[in-house]
Parts: C-alpha cells; structure tokens; sequence
C-alpha cells in the first residue's frame, strides 16, 4: 500500500492546486517513485489510497492496471487508510510505503523481503541513520537493539516504508488513526524490528526537500 490521501500543508502554495504525491521530483510525480519501487517486488496488488484532491490522482493512474484506488471520504491518517483497504490488500502482511520520499541504494522493499520473518515479526520498518536521511530534522524514532528489536527513543529515523500484519488493526476503536497504534500494540508483544536501509534517502513533504532531493540523485533537469 502506497499512502497518497494526506492534504500535503508543510508544501504550502505548491498543493493549495495539486496532491503532493504529483509534484514532480526529479523528472517524476513522487507517486511514480513509490509506484516503481513497489512494482520492483512484483506484488500480487498495488493499493493507492487517495483523499485530498483524489480525483486528480484518480486521472493519473487511469490506465495503469495493477494499481487499485482505496477513495477515502474522509481522511483515515495511515492506520484508518491501511484498514479501509483491507478488502483490497487482502489477508497476510502487506508492505507500506509513504509517496513523499525519494531513495538511493537497494530498492526498500527488497532489503525488507530478504529480512522478514514471519516467526518472530508482526512489523518490520526499514530505517535510515540520521546522517543519511536528508531534508529531515530530529534526533531519530527508534533504537535497534542488537537482536533487532526496536523501542521509542532518539537514534535511527524511520524511512515510512515496513512490512507489518494487518491483524491488530481490529483492536483499535478510532477510525481515524495513526500507525503508531498498531506498532505500541506489537512492540508490546515484543515483534516489531528494525533493518538499516543501505542507502539516503530525502524527506519530501515541505519545499525546500525538492531541490534536496534532487540534488542527492544528481538531477541536472535535462
């Protein structure tokens, strides 16, 4: 699932007329960089939700057949998107990723598929060390211990791409919701770990990420 429903506001000006998952980085919708990364892992489906301004991404990916649109009326936040979508996604653990990112090195998903197990996993979240993780501030989400696990505290960013069960999304009564409810429901169980992405990657969601961005992938605009 590609999460694109957001109303996009640190963009200011740039998404009062257009999703932010439109805005072109580097030649490309941002959309169209995590609709490629998806299609690298050759999933059985490819679910985009779709809220503010949804038509014009409705339009955008007229055409494009191995994508599903989940409409939302109202803005579910990631969580409430993720179970609104359960009919489309289907049953078992399903990849997430959020649309306003751009990445080098390995694709996401790959590092994510090689890592996961289902044994000892209800969430896998694929990470990037702070140095690396361009056009964000802050001190980092979580810390990985050394048998993977991840607790709440300043040290690795996450990256907003996982592989996470969809199970416990019944136990939440909001329907509006953030994922980080159903991550403290596995971290309780002690079954959400975190990998290190072995590349950069640049935070897309204010102005100044575009030219960032741009820079870390060594755009020229031709």
């Amino acid at each position: 699932m590609i999460f694109a429903a957001g109303r996009g506001t640190r963009m200011g000006d740039l998404t009062a007329q257009r999703p932010k998952p439109l805005i072109p980085v580097a030649g490309r919708p941002l959309l169209d960089h995590a609709l490629t990364l998806a299609r690298g892992v050759d999933p059985a489906r490819i679910v985009v939700n779709t809220h503010y301004l949804g038509d014009q991404i409705a339009a955008h990916l007229d055409g494009q057949t191995d994508v599903i649109r989940s409409d939302e009326v109202d803005l579910l936040e990631t969580g409430g998107g993720l179970r609104h979508a359960l009919p489309l996604l289907g049953d078992g653990p399903v990849y997430t990723m959020n649309s306003d990112a751009v990445w080098t090195g390995s694709n996401p998903f790959h590092q994510l598929r090689a890592a996961w197990d289902g044994d000892r996993m209800d969430a896998l979240l694929l990470m990037i060390d702070p140095s690396r993780a361009h056009g964000h501030k802050g001190a980092g989400d979580f810390i990985i211990a050394d048998d993977g696990r991840i607790t709440r505290g300043p040290g690795v960013t996450y990256s907003g791409a996982q592989i996470i069960r969809t199970d416990g999304l019944s136990d939440i009564a909001e329907d509006a919701f953030s994922l980080n409810k159903l991550w403290d429901i596995y971290m309780a169980r002690g079954r959400v770990y975190g990998i290190m992405h072995d590349g950069a990657w640049c935070d897309v969601g204010h102005p100044q990420g575009i030219e960032i961005a741009e820079q870390m992938v060594g755009y020229s605009g031709v």
